[in-house]
């Protein structure tokens, strides 16, 4: 497998402690917080297993070359020194993804364009085949970080972003982010020891998160390719191992797993997304309005869920919210209750005082994760 090497691990905003716990808890070492980032250090076989398990990254980079830039010429010859034949076969395409916050270049599109022109003029000086750009469907991208003066040169070992589990086939209106929906159940406490619900659950993705949390299974069994599959040392044989061993690490679970959607389209994606992801034998879904609902056990439960904001659902926000707070307060004691919403103005209406608020961010929507906890009796009497 070789030894150790730097990665970087990229995540949401707010989600670096739980990445961080993730690493550490897999094995990685020197884990590291950063903005809306984690560097760990392991060997190829740690880079495999973070892609296959990691809930909260989207993408895993492998660092290759780091050097200060001074101008446009130095920075096509750190390019065209570096051994790209070694790295990948000339008949893979490939693409250059730049970020930069620098005064040495104006234009990311610029500095992609020149480290092409070296990658490539260095597959011909070598006398081989010159290999295509293929800016969509790359078989290897490469990741240019510029800050200031020093430059990053990163291989993408993830490809399509890790929130692409591979199960989910059907969507619904304002799908959540599977990276974002396993962040949200992590932060809720989410652990596979109780009862779970989702009693708005749209196309799934919180549903099939959480019983892959409760068992344990790799968030990303369901995919079947990632960039690294087209680099010359790809280890087939590894690979595999690394699958089979992370899937014997996975454990029973002994309760229930419900989701609730008054649309039958819902429940209809629901149902598909879940089969596609083996789990049916853990997930059941009614169609149901919640705020028609009792809740469907006496021990504890945990629910997590996504309400419409008003963004891209239409819904009259007073007396949706109102429903809502209304349903938990009579009909779901001894129930913790998170939901995420980027329409702060709506939780005035729930009419219960949250015990928590977690800044998250849904797609560029500025929002909070808020939990309420619904005791069983008073809340005088539960602190007795």
């Amino acid at each position: 497998m070789g030894g150790n090497f730097k990665m970087l691990a990229k995540t949401l905003f707010g989600f670096e402690p739980l990445l961080a716990k993730e690493l550490r808890n897999l094995g990685a070492s020197n884990v590291r917080e950063g903005n809306r980032m984690v560097t760990f250090e392991g060997d190829t076989g740690f880079m495999y297993k973070a892609n296959l398990c990691l809930r909260t990254a989207l993408k895993v980079f492998k660092p290759l070359h780091k050097f200060k830039v001074t101008n446009e010429k130095q920075f096509y010859r750190e390019l065209y020194q570096m051994d790209w034949p070694s790295i990948f076969k000339p008949d893979r395409t490939f693409a250059f993804d730049t970020t930069m916050h620098t005064e040495v270049f104006k234009n990311s599109m610029f500095v992609s364009l020149k480290a092409k022109d070296a990658l490539v003029d260095k597959f011909r000086a070598m006398g081989l085949q010159r290999p295509n750009v293929d800016s969509q469907y790359a078989h290897v991208r490469i990741n240019i970080h510029i800050q200031d003066t020093f430059c990053t040169v990163s291989l993408d070992s993830s490809g399509n972003s890790l929130h692409q589990r591979g199960y989910r086939k059907a969507v619904n209106i304002a799908p959540i982010n599977e990276v974002l929906a396993a962040g949200l159940l992590l932060m809720s406490g989410w652990d596979g020891r109780t009862h779970f619900l989702d009693p708005m659950c749209g196309s799934g993705t919180l549903l099939i998160e959480a019983a892959m949390i409760a068992c344990n299974i790799p968030a990303n069994i369901n995919r079947d390719h990632y960039a690294f599959m087209n680099w010359n040392d790809f280890d087939q044989e590894l690979f595999q191992k690394i699958v089979e061993s992370s899937l014997n690490r996975t454990r029973d679970f002994h309760h229930r797993i419900l989701g609730y959607d008054k649309a039958p389209s819902a429940v209809r994606k629901t149902i598909e997304n879940v089969q596609h992801a083996n789990l049916s034998e853990y997930v059941t879904i009614e169609r149901k309005d919640f705020f028609r609902t009792e809740k469907p056990n006496s021990g504890p439960l945990h629910m997590v869920f996504n309400p419409p904001y008003g963004e891209r659902l239409n819904v009259d926000i007073p007396t949706f919210y109102g429903k809502l707070g209304d349903t938990l307060k009579r009909h779901y004691p001894n129930t913790n209750a998170w939901f995420i919403t980027s329409n702060t103005e709506a939780l005035k209406y729930v009419g219960l005082r949250p015990s928590k608020k977690v800044k998250v961010f849904n797609g560029k929507l500025e929002s909070r994760l808020v939990f309420y906890e619904m005791y069983e009796g008073s809340r005088k009497k539960k602190s007795e």
